[in-house]
């Protein structure tokens, strides 16, 4: 079942189309990637989804109805343009975040207390924001937009400004909230995280929906036929019109090959080849990076066509 829906979503800012009959399914309990080149609309369809700004015609259904009012309150929105209170002290600006989101006092103390303890920063609780560094105050940003426990939950570019180690620590809260039954969308450029963390995505191109469906298969639909190989050998060099050698590396007392199928070649018959020569160590089919698959499609697909595979 899908949680989220836009259905033909249409907005226009003067003389720009920011959104063009832009529809989205976004299932139940997973990380939904929503990709795509700066100015392509997403920030605007969150606005949308979040009921900042309405469309001009098309519909947001929330778990198959008309979204209203109230289910802001079940959204927690983490937008790309951070902004605390730098005067404030950080517990104290937490709490009013919290309640604003229709949590008591206690009630945000309480689960405030747990999360800064989770993400260790409890002693700076009672200081200043200004005192903290970018990442630090991305953490906080981060607990007030999962504080009160909502369903749908909105990061624009999350991973802005945190080190590789916090980055993981993000991630990490990301797939224990999804575990949690949470359904997530990730709007990054960070195409390395949407391996990482999605299931499914949306590609936003010229105010349209260029690509959708699931990551793996989107992946899989776009390779190229190419195989690596590690053996055992000094060199590789078989006469065979099935496939091409595209690089050779040794390593140590392996070396790694990497060829690339001609007339579809089935991978099968690449590795009888290859195993009647060499001793091989492991073999697998290349798949296009996510980050590949991006720029290919901004490069080549008409604005007017989707292309869509199946969702998780």
């Amino acid at each position: 079942m899908f949680y989220l829906e836009t259905h033909d979503i249409v907005k226009q800012y003067a003389e720009h189309l920011a959104l063009d009959k832009v529809s989205i399914e976004v299932p139940r309990g997973t990380i939904f990637g929503l990709l795509g080149p700066n100015g392509a609309g997403k920030t605007t369809l969150i606005r949308i989804i979040t009921r900042i700004t309405a469309p001009d015609s098309g519909e947001v259904l929330i778990e198959g109805r008309p979204s209203k009012e109230e289910d802001i309150y079940k959204i927690g929105y983490l937008p790309e343009e951070r902004g605390l209170y730098k005067k404030m002290k950080v517990g104290e600006q937490a709490l009013y975040l919290a309640q604003l989101r229709g949590m008591t006092k206690e009630e945000a103390h309480r689960e405030l207390t747990a999360w800064f303890r989770r993400f260790d920063i409890m002693d700076w609780y009672n200081r200043k924001v200004e005192e903290l560094s970018k990442g630090m105050q991305q953490k906080v940003q981060f607990i007030s937009t999962v504080i009160h426990n909502p369903d749908l939950l909105i990061f624009d570019e999350p991973f802005s400004g945190f080190d590789p180690l916090n980055a993981e620590i993000v991630k990490n809260e990301m797939l224990r909230l999804k575990d949690e039954g949470k359904t997530i969308i990730l709007s990054t450029h960070n195409m390395e995280s949407v391996e990482e963390l999605c299931d499914n995505i949306a590609l936003i191109n010229k105010s349209r929906v260029v690509l959708h469906g699931n990551v793996y298969a989107i992946r899989n639909a776009y390779k190229q036929h190419i195989f690596r190989f590690r053996l055992v050998a000094d060199d590789f060099d078989p006469v065979d019109t099935r496939f091409v050698v595209l690089s050779k590396q040794k390593y140590h007392e392996y070396l790694d090959v990497r060829l690339q199928a001609l007339s579809n070649t089935e991978m099968s018959e690449i590795v009888k080849m290859v195993m009647n020569h060499y001793e091989v160590v492991s073999f697998e089919e290349e798949l296009p990076t996510m980050n590949e698959v991006f720029i290919q499609t901004v490069k080549e697909t008409e604005p007017e066509k989707t292309i869509s595979y199946e969702y998780a």
